[in-house]
């Protein structure tokens, strides 16, 4: 069984909709962030990095358990482990690592950048604000040219790269955030949201949410 340690954040629910569209089956466990759950030792015992999500497949490889910290490994791991959503070899393969590494040393950094400075910093730094921003806007940029070439991200199949993109995109107005500029992102990400398994996977993060 697999056991999923998640909040309704950008990255972590990059991984239920991995699963959803693997037809992995798995348990979700709720560890609110806002309480600082991830800071508990029982979380750190798994991460030492103190962040969700955390995945523990207790049928890993050679029928081991193993436990995997940060979404782009733990994608990588799903797709080898069900032969889904990531291509064996070659040039498709390659396109895939390279926008999950674009988005994960690109995109993500500077949208939550972006956010910190903007709703959570003790006080308003306009240079900050404007450096972030603007970093933003550049690689959405980057982003809404590879959309308009491509149907996905890596190319005409959907892969985990697509996932990857979805998760921060899908909490961008965190970062304040819209896709007025970049009409092929928008197509792209309308697409992927309108996905059954996307919209399974999100609906069971944002239930862990308490209610208000």
């Amino acid at each position: 069984m697999i056991e999923l340690y998640a909040f309704s954040t950008p990255n972590s629910v990059r991984v239920p909709i991995a699963l959803e569209e693997m037809g992995l089956s798995y348990e979700l466990r709720p560890v609110n962030v806002r309480k600082g759950e991830q800071k508990l030792p029982e979380h750190l015992a798994m991460n030492p990095n103190g962040k969700v999500p955390v995945l523990v497949d207790n049928d890993g490889p050679g029928g081991e358990p193993i436990t995997l910290t940060e979404s782009g490994a733990i994608l990588v791991y799903l797709a080898e482990k069900s032969g889904k959503l990531l291509p064996k070899d070659g040039v498709a393969r390659a396109r895939v690592f390279e926008q999950m590494f674009f988005h994960l040393t690109g995109i993500g950094p500077a949208f939550g950048q972006l956010g910190f400075f903007k709703r959570q910093a003790s006080e308003q730094i306009p240079f900050a604000i404007a450096r972030f921003q603007a970093e933003s806007e550049r690689v959405l940029a980057v982003l809404e040219g590879v959309v308009g070439r491509r149907k996905y991200v890596a190319g005409d199949e959907f892969t985990i790269a697509d996932i990857v993109h979805f998760g921060w995109l899908w909490r961008r107005e965190f970062a304040g955030i819209d896709f007025e500029k970049t009409p092929n992102i928008a197509r792209w990400y309308n697409e992927v949201d309108a996905r059954p398994a996307v919209k399974r996977g999100v609906e069971r993060v944002t239930a862990l949410v308490p209610a208000a």
